[in-house]
C-alpha cells in the first residue's frame, strides 16, 4: 500500500533550500561567471517534484532559481535578465516535466528497460531545447562572445542532460516512502560498502592527482558500476553512478583541474549511467521474470497436484458415505450404544485425513512446503500404477513393474507421487506412435552406491519405455521451462518435477538412447538405511 504524498506547503521550502544548495555545489569551473557548469543536477529535483506535485510546483521553482542566481553567482545578468531567464527555465523543464507526468504518472518510471530509455530520450530531447532558447537569451543579451553560440549550448546542455541523468532516479527513489523503503532494504547490506570502497579507491587511482584531461586509466570506473548493476539492479546503479559523479567533480575542484575537458568528461558520466542504468534494469527484469516463473511453477505444482490430490481424497471421501449410511442404518435400528458411537468417530478420523490432504495442497500452494515421512516405494509404485489402468488399457500399453525393494525413501509422499505420475504419463504419450503390441514401460528400483553418488543412500526409480527416446540435442533443453513437444502441453512438468526431486535432495534426469530413459533417486529413510545391508538390488 503507496504512503500517501506529504503536504506541498510542507515540501516546497526543503525544495527550494536543497535546490540552491545542489546549485552551489556544483558551481564548478563556470564558463563567464554564468550558469554555465559541466554538471547540473538541480533541474533533476525540480523535475521529480514537478512529477508529484506537477504546476504548483512553478512557483517554488522559479523562487530557488532567482535565489540561485543572487546567492550563488550574484546576479551577473542583472535583475530584470536574471528573472526572465529564470522564467523561462521554469516553463522549459515545467513543459518536460509535464511531458513526463503525463507519459509516466507517478509511478512506475524505471520499471522497465522501454520506459527507461523512453525517459532518456525525453530528457535529452527536453534539454537541448530548453538550453537552445537559454544560451540564445543569453547571447543576444551581449554576455557571451561572438561564435561561442554552439561551444556554450553544447557544454551547458551536456551538463544538465548528464546532471538529470544521473541524478534524478536517486532523487525520484528518495521521494517516496515506498522508494526509500526499496533503496534501504537494496543497499542496505555489507556488499554494498565493499562497492563504495572499491568506487572511493578508483577514484583516486583516476582523479586523485589530475591536473589535465589526460585521465588514461577511466575504465576501471566501471568496475564499481558493473558489481552494483549486477548484484542489486537499479537501485545500487543508482546510488553508485550518483557517488561516482559527486566524487569525479569533487576531485577535479579539489584538484583546480582547470584545463580539464569538459565534454570528455560529461561524456564519460553520461556512458557510466547509461551503461549503468542498461544493466541494472535488466538485472531487475530478469529478478522480476525468475519470480514470475516460481510463481508459474507453483500455479502448474499445484494444479499437478490436485490429480494427486483427487486420488488421496477419494478413499477418505469413500469411507465418510460408508458410514454415514452405516450410521443411518443404526440410527434407524434406535442404536445408541458403542456401535454408533464408534461409526461417529470414524467418520470424524476420515474427515481430519481429508481435511489434512486440502491442508497440504494450500500449505504447497502458498510456499512450497513439505512433509517428509518414509515412503515405500512399492505402495509409491503400486498407487501411481493403478491411477493409469484404464488409460493403459485403453491404448493397449503393457506396464511392467520389477521388483520393488522393502525400502523406504524420505520424500513428501504427494509430491514424490506426483514426479512418478509426470514421468509415467510422459512415457504413455511416447509409447503411442508405436504400433499395438510393442507399446511398453517398464519401472525398476535400483539401490543406489552412496560413495559413489556422495549423497549418503538413496534409491533410483527408472521409467522405461518403448518411444523413440531423447536425442542428445532434445537433452541439452528438456528441463528448460515451456519446451514441450505436446501440442497442448505447457512444458512445465520435467520443469517442476526436477525442482520437487532437488528440493528433496534428489535428483531427475533422462539419458540419451533408442528409447525413452528416465531416472529418479531420492535419499532413503533412516530406518530403511539401517537395513540396507541385507537388501541385493535385482
Amino acid at each position: 500500500m503507496s504512503t500517501p504524498s506529504p503536504s506541498p506547503y510542507l515540501v516546497f521550502p526543503v525544495f527550494i533550500g536543497l535546490y540552491v544548495l545542489f546549485d552551489w555545489a556544483t558551481y564548478i569551473d563556470p564558463l563567464y561567471g554564468l550558469n554555465i557548469t559541466p554538471w547540473n543536477p538541480d533541474p533533476a529535483l525540480g523535475l521529480v517534484c514537478w512529477l508529484r506535485f506537477g504546476w504548483r510546483t512553478a512557483l517554488p521553482w522559479f523562487a530557488a532559481l532567482v535565489l540561485g542566481e543572487w546567492l550563488v553567482r550574484g546576479m551577473p545578468a542583472g535583475l530584470p535578465l536574471s528573472l526572465l531567464l529564470s522564467l523561462w527555465l521554469t516553463l522549459g523543464y515545467g513543459l518536460l516535466g509535464a511531458v513526463l507526468r503525463r507519459t509516466f504518472g507517478q509511478a512506475g518510471l524505471f520499471d522497465s528497460r522501454h520506459r527507461l530509455f523512453q525517459w532518456v530520450l525525453m530528457v535529452l530531447v527536453g534539454t537541448l531545447l530548453n538550453d537552445v532558447v537559454y544560451m540564445s537569451l543569453l547571447s543576444l543579451a551581449g554576455l557571451i562572445p561572438s561564435g561561442e553560440w554552439v561551444a556554450v549550448v553544447l557544454r551547458f546542455g551536456i551538463g544538465d542532460m548528464v546532471g538529470v541523468l544521473v541524478s534524478m532516479p536517486l532523487i525520484w527513489m528518495l521521494s517516496s516512502a515506498d522508494g526509500r523503503q526499496r533503496l534501504r532494504q537494496t543497499v542496505w547490506r555489507y556488499e554494498t560498502l565493499g562497492y563504495l570502497a572499491l568506487a572511493i579507491c578508483v577514484l583516486y587511482l583516476v582523479f586523485g592527482t589530475i591536473e589535465t584531461s589526460e585521465f588514461k586509466h577511466f575504465y576501471f570506473l566501471f568496475l564499481p558500476v558493473i558489481w552494483a548493476a549486477s548484484r542489486q539492479g537499479l537501485y545500487g546503479t543508482a546510488l553508485m553512478v550518483f557517488v561516482l559523479q559527486l566524487g569525479i567533480g569533487g576531485l577535479v575542484k579539489w584538484n583546480n583541474a582547470v584545463n580539464i575537458e569538459v565534454p570528455e568528461l560529461q561524456m564519460l558520466d553520461a556512458m557510466l549511467t547509461l551503461v549503468g542504468f542498461s544493466l541494472g534494469i535488466v538485472v531487475d527484469e530478469l529478478r522480476q521474470v525468475s519470480n514470475d516463473l516460481k510463481q508459474s511453477l507453483r500455479l502448474a505444482a499445484a494444479g499437478e497436484m490436485a490429480a494427486a490430490l483427487a486420488h488421496e481424497l477419494n478413499q477418505p471421501l469413500t469411507a465418510l458415505s460408508a458410514y454415514g449410511k452405516a450410521c443411518e442404518f443404526l440410527v434407524e435400528r434406535g442404536e445408541s450404544g458403542e456401535m454408533l458411537k464408534s461409526a461417529v468417530q470414524r467418520m470424524i478420523a476420515e474427515s481430519g485425513r481429508a481435511a489434512e490432504v486440502v491442508r497440504r495442497l494450500r500449505d504447497f500452494f502458498r510456499t512450497g512446503a513439505m512433509k517428509l515421512e518414509a515412503v515405500d516405494a512399492g505402495q509409491l509404485v503400486s498407487s501411481v500404477s493403478q491411477q493409469f489402468f484404464t488409460q493403459l488399457r485403453q491404448h493397449g500399453v503393457l506396464l511392467e513393474v520389477g521388483d520393488m525393494p522393502a525400502l523406504a525413501m524420505l520424500a513428501d509422499r504427494l509430491q514424490i507421487e506426483l514426479v512418478l505420475r509426470n514421468l509415467v504419463a510422459n512415457a504413455l504419450d511416447a509409447v503411442q506412435e508405436r504400433p499395438e503390441g510393442e507399446r511398453r514401460i517398464t519401472v525398476t528400483a535400483q539401490l543406489l552406491d552412496s560413495k559413489k553418488h556422495g549423497q549418503g543412500s538413496c534409491l533410483q526409480l527408472c521409467v522405461e519405455d518403448s518411444g523413440k527416446g531423447v536425442s542428445a540435442e532434445v537433452l541439452g533443453r528438456l528441463f528448460e521451462p515451456f519446451v514441450s513437444s505436446k501440442a497442448t502441453g505447457l512444458g512445465l512438468g520435467l520443469v517442476l518435477s526436477r525442482a520437487i526431486m532437488e528440493a528433496h535432495g534428489g535428483s531427475l534426469w533422462a539419458e540419451v538412447g533408442d528409447h525413452g530413459i528416465f531416472k529418479m533417486a531420492l535419499p532413503l529413510a533412516r530406518h530403511a538405511v539401517e537395513g540396507q545391508e541385507n537388501y541385493v538390488a535385482a
